[in-house]
């Protein structure tokens, strides 16, 4: 295969596999919280890649800070995480009243909506931050890489990451199944009408859910500028394969999230690197759509009473 020995393709393979964990890492925590909005409320949320950017431009903001204190530049990225899941969940919970509340039942209204709200967002990075990439300034715990042997080696960043997402992860299946909250949006999700019934504040539930599904794409804006410079139009460009990962799952199912989280990165990762970025991101579509069409409601699917 292309010239290479059975070693180095062992080497390239391995190496290709951790890169689509980082862009796995990434796929998820934006799909999670596209996954609960869409699940459960039905919007289609165009400005979500923008929550990303939100996240991603906090990082980069708390890096300068850290130079001007160089004693937080160690532990700096830790608090970031958090300050960019605070920032995206309060901008989401003001959307969230004041735009999406009002369009809940009119899918397309909301879809041009929030794609109206992207375009926005953008012109304001833009006019914030200007229209150049800027970079978050990395501690030196996360430089680097793990070598397991010679020409064979991990990036520590990407581990982090991978170890963040499992971590956040954790902690959504936790609110989601093992706490009254949880239960709550899950009443909502099976049957709305019943769950208003019983006492639920679905508004509620709805306004907080959208914020916490925008606080997650938040966390995933921290952990890109790992991994990537930011720009105005950085979220844009996983807004449609995060929706692919959602529909190819299934929506509203955490685990079909992981599987076509994980199947459509390390397809894109490892046919990157024989073919080009475009060509693997076409034919990683293709093949996505050909399953769909045999099963339309994604890899998994959860029952919906109407």
């Amino acid at each position: 295969m292309g010239g290479y020995t059975g070693a180095e393709l062992v080497d390239i393979f391995t190496m290709q596999a951790f890169v689509g964990f980082s862009l796995f890492s990434v796929f998820v925590l934006m799909a999670l919280g596209l996954a609960i909005i869409f699940g459960q409320m039905g919007v289609i949320n165009m400005a979500h890649g923008e929550f990303l950017t939100i996240g991603a431009y906090s990082t980069v903001m708390m890096s300068l800070l850290a130079e001007q204190f160089p004693s937080i530049k160690d532990t700096y990225f830790i608090f970031a995480v958090l300050v960019a899941f605070a920032i995206a969940f309060f901008i989401g919970y003001i959307v969230e009243f004041f735009i999406i509340r009002h369009l809940y039942k009119r899918p397309l209204d909301t879809l041009l909506a929030t794609w109206g709200l992207s375009l926005i967002m953008q012109q304001v990075f833009r006019s914030v931050f200007g229209a150049r990439e800027v970079s978050a300034e990395l501690p030196d715990w996360l430089m680097g890489s793990w070598t397991l042997r010679e020409g064979l080696d991990i990036p520590i960043n990407g581990i982090f990451v991978l170890g963040l997402t499992i971590l956040l992860s954790a902690l959504v299946f936790i609110f989601l199944f093992r706490s009254r909250w949880g239960l709550k949006v899950r009443a909502t999700t099976q049957n709305r009408v019943m769950a208003s019934a019983v006492g639920i504040d679905t508004a509620k539930v709805d306004r907080l859910t959208f914020a916490l599904g925008c606080g997650i794409a938040g966390v995933a804006g921290a952990a890109f500028t790992t991994i990537a410079s930011t720009g105005p139009t950085s979220g844009s460009l996983y807004i449609v394969d995060t929706f692919l990962v959602v529909v190819f799952g299934g929506a509203g199912s955490l685990l079909g999230t992981f599987a076509s989280s994980f199947t459509i990165a390390q397809t894109q990762s490892i046919l990157g690197f024989f073919l080009s970025g475009a060509m693997a991101k076409v034919l990683t579509l293709v093949a996505v759509v050909g399953i769909l069409m045999l099963r339309p409601e994604g890899l998994f699917s959860i029952r919906v009473r109407k």
